[in-house]
């Protein structure tokens, strides 16, 4: 299979998550006044396809520079389950999954396709969106698995703002990737992956580049 890119281009005019701040590209040196041209960068460590680290809702949870690369890169399970506005995935819907494909084993990593990515420039895209149930965050989280993502803004419904999935993920060490993209490319039902975020000491997240191999 080719490479298939995961990822969101950012720029400054992409949909970002109420109260964060836009990003901005900021023009530092230009090549006629300085010999080269370099931008400053203004965004948050959540910006676009991007990964949370635990410590984002753990206060002694890993941060993004202490996560080991053996947990970037390896083989992940494609769940198709596609859903409407505030859907939520629940236990039942991955034991229904597990039924027919097998049983999500340890240190799994598990990625969702909802089908939401075709709202990224609708109104509703970071209120409605769907998102693990409680039950859901739970039973993958019984699981052992490495980490969970979704092609949503948030791992949680948009509409839930106390953030129990997240709570529930980061205080079991499970890495979530949040905003993927053209997760409809692949078409195996198990594919290698690179989730690659910069190296950001002391950072709750950060940007990320997600390929599938």
């Amino acid at each position: 299979m080719k490479p298939i890119d995961l990822t969101l281009t950012i720029s400054q005019s992409i949909p970002n998550f109420p109260g964060s701040p836009k990003p901005k590209f900021i023009i530092w040196s230009t090549i006629r006044e300085d010999s080269y041209n370099l931008e400053l960068l203004f965004l948050s460590s959540h910006t676009g396809t991007h990964l949370d680290a635990p410590f984002h809702f753990v206060k002694n949870g890993t941060k993004i520079h202490q996560i080991s690369l053996e947990r970037l890169f390896g083989t992940a399970t494609l769940v198709k389950i596609y859903k409407e506005k505030n859907q939520a995935i629940t236990k039942t819907d991955l034991v229904s999954f597990e039924k027919k494909n097998g049983k999500i084993t340890k240190n799994s990593s598990i990625i969702f396709l909802t089908n939401w990515q075709k709202n990224l420039n609708k109104d509703f895209y970071f209120y409605d969106n769907p998102g693990l149930s409680k039950s859901g965050a739970r039973y993958l989280a019984s699981k052992r698995i490495n980490l969970v993502g979704i092609d949503s803004p948030s791992i949680d419904l948009g509409k839930d703002k106390k953030f129990p999935a997240h709570r529930i993920l980061a205080k079991n060490n499970v890495l979530i990737i949040e905003n993927l993209s053209n997760l409809n490319k692949i078409k195996s039902k198990y594919f290698n992956f690179v989730i690659l975020p910069l190296k950001l000491k002391d950072a709750t997240g950060s940007p990320v580049r997600a390929i599938a191999i």
